[in-house]
């Protein structure tokens, strides 16, 4: 069982007592552990990842940068946050470096053609031409912008959350989110902009 820094063992509300347990295993060099947190958290990273740095050429490099920080450095994991967030807070920074390393922007020529499992062709037709529309105007976004919209809306995140991930107070993430949905409404004028 991780013992967690500063807070006498005890585990923290509402974060997830398995995924703690996992880390905790890890810190020990458990290899079944860290493949595991790897099954539960590349899928959602991936994705995270694509759509934040929008280099497909550089996401497996800053997946794996988050996933070797993890794995060398699971002691760091002090449970004063969600595993998730720790988890998300790494592959933002490690999404910012590769950004920094390459800034003009590459279109995924596959975005179009990949489909949904267990969709309709309506729905994955709805849904293909939304994600067409909806990442076309997020690429007029800044960087930290398309952070707080990703983590917010695909990642079912809360302010305070994305708050840690990107350590910043949570007044700038709502600050971002005012910004990057106004910005959103007007480049969508009429065709997403009721939901956001």
């Amino acid at each position: 069982m991780l013992k967690l820094r500063g807070d006498g063992g005890k585990k923290v509300p509402g974060a997830d007592h398995d995924e703690v347990d996992l880390v905790g295993r890890v810190v020990g060099r458990d290899r079944r552990a860290f493949e595991t947190l790897y099954r539960l958290y590349h899928p959602r990273l991936t994705a995270f990842l694509t759509r934040f740095i929008r280099r497909p050429d550089r996401v497996e490099e800053a997946l794996n940068d988050t996933l070797m920080v993890v794995w060398n450095r699971a002691d760091r994991y002090n449970g004063q946050s969600k595993v998730s967030t720790w988890v998300f807070g790494i592959a933002y920074r490690q999404g910012l470096k590769a950004l920094s390393r390459f800034d003009e922007a590459v279109e995924d020529a596959d975005a179009e053609s990949r489909r949904s499992e267990d969709k309709t062709p309506e729905e994955h037709l709805g849904q293909r031409q939304t994600r067409i529309v909806l990442d076309h105007a997020m690429e007029t976004l800044s960087a930290d912008h398309r952070a707080v919209v990703d983590l917010a809306y695909f990642h079912e995140m809360g302010y305070r959350e994305i708050a840690e991930i990107m350590d910043c107070p949570v007044d700038t993430v709502k600050t971002r989110m005012f910004h990057a949905r106004r910005n959103l409404k007007a480049q969508l004028a009429g065709q997403l902009a009721d939901w956001l």
